[in-house]
């Protein structure tokens, strides 16, 4: 999930190309909230948040370890009590009235597992200001805040049958039991997002596990949404209601949130952020130093919100040429696929490695991503500082 900072969307210049810009503007340091460990040799840690170092992926499998897993916390995780829990499905798209789940009950229903990621909506955003020198807020995320996980759970449309969805509901708002979220003095309440009813009963697992554990802590015990292939603010953790609705719905996470602002796009923004792009990674540190003369066996991961990959290509002169790379895993269509590249440098000195994936549908890395104040979507092929001696 993410939010923006506390920026005015409609003041100053947005997207304006700053010289010489680098990470987008961070707000001050707070105190993380966050309850597994963070050493920084994994993690870079932004506020509330914990970017995954991608370094620290190589030789991790293909599954994220709940350990390496990256976190988006609006506030601090909540310790919730799974005696206690509920989920409570209400509102007038229901035939009858509130309906309680507790975490035996769910527990004890036909269960699902997917291999999905789950990706902040605003994963990249760093690198408008790095690589695009454009100014934007909020977290300046490079391309660690992403992860995918074997999640086991109920379909949402299970509950939703269970509960007596009436033909009426046209929408959905799942709630988190997480406190609060205050943004420039003004109490915005619990995260919650709307969610179409068509999307909810397609894919959408509340889930109970992760990586054949229950969830941890900071990725929402007792359970929490997964939405497969969409923004990560869609899967809301620490569930605890949701709302079913006859008439649409909306919350300050889809009407100034999570919508692409400024230049280009409609005075108050662009339609709810939903599917995420195509996005490639070297699991290298940053920057990475190799020797020169000496093949290296490069490896990344590639993903999409709409599908497979099903091509990788990597470049070492500023994309005048390109090389397939060599694709590994099943390539499940809501996980990444690995892959690897043999590369070796000839001369020393500082240079970029690019990588840029395809998806079945076609869609496909273009050189710049798209301007938006709030930096959301960065998909553009990202050039990766290499030192080379």
């Amino acid at each position: 999930m993410d939010a923006r900072s506390t920026t005015d969307e409609d003041g100053g210049e947005p997207c304006r190309t700053v010289p010489g810009a680098r990470r987008a503007a961070q707000a001050p340091p707070a105190r993380p909230g966050i309850r597994k460990p963070l050493p920084p040799r994994l993690f870079a840690v932004h506020g509330t948040n914990a970017e995954t170092r991608w370094e620290a992926l190589r030789g991790a499998g293909y599954l994220t370890p709940d350990d390496l897993f990256f976190v988006r916390n609006h506030t601090a995780t909540p310790l919730v009590d799974a005696a206690t829990w509920r989920l409570t499905l209400w509102g007038d798209g229901l035939d009858g009235g509130p309906v309680a789940f507790t975490y035996r009950d769910i527990l004890g229903m036909p269960a699902e597992t997917v291999t999905a990621f789950i990706e902040c909506a605003g994963n990249g955003r760093g690198l408008y200001g790095e690589q695009q020198g454009q100014e934007v807020s909020g977290t300046p995320w490079r391309l660690g805040a992403v992860g995918v996980a074997r999640w086991r759970g109920v379909r949402l449309a299970t509950l939703l049958r269970r509960a007596g969805m009436s033909d009426r509901a046209v929408a959905l708002m799942p709630r988190g039991l997480d406190a609060d979220y205050v943004e420039a003095g003004e109490n915005l309440g619990r995260v919650r997002r709307p969610l179409p009813v068509a999307k909810a009963l397609d894919d959408v697992l509340v889930a109970y596990e992760m990586n054949g554990r229950p969830l941890p802590p900071d990725h929402g015990y007792p359970a929490r949404l997964v939405v497969p292939g969409w923004v990560g603010v869609a899967s809301i953790k620490w569930l605890g209601d949701v709302e079913v609705s006859a008439e649409p719905l909306e919350s300050p996470w889809s009407t100034r949130l999570y919508r692409m602002h400024g230049p280009g796009h409609p005075p108050g923004g662009g339609p709810p952020l939903t599917r995420m792009g195509v996005k490639s990674a070297f699991e290298l540190p940053w920057p990475a130093r190799l020797q020169v003369g000496r093949e290296h066996l490069l490896r990344g991961r590639s993903w999409s919100g709409h599908g497979r990959v099903v091509r990788v290509e990597v470049s070492d002169d500023e994309g005048a040429s390109w090389r397939p790379a060599r694709l590994h895993d099943d390539r499940h269509p809501r996980g990444w696929v690995r892959w690897t590249f043999p590369w070796t440098p000839r001369m020393a000195g500082d240079l970029r490695l690019l990588a840029r994936a395809a998806d079945e549908t076609g869609a496909t890395q273009p050189g710049r991503a798209a301007c938006n104040t709030l930096g959301y979507g960065f998909d553009a092929v990202v050039r990766h500082p290499v030192v080379v001696t």
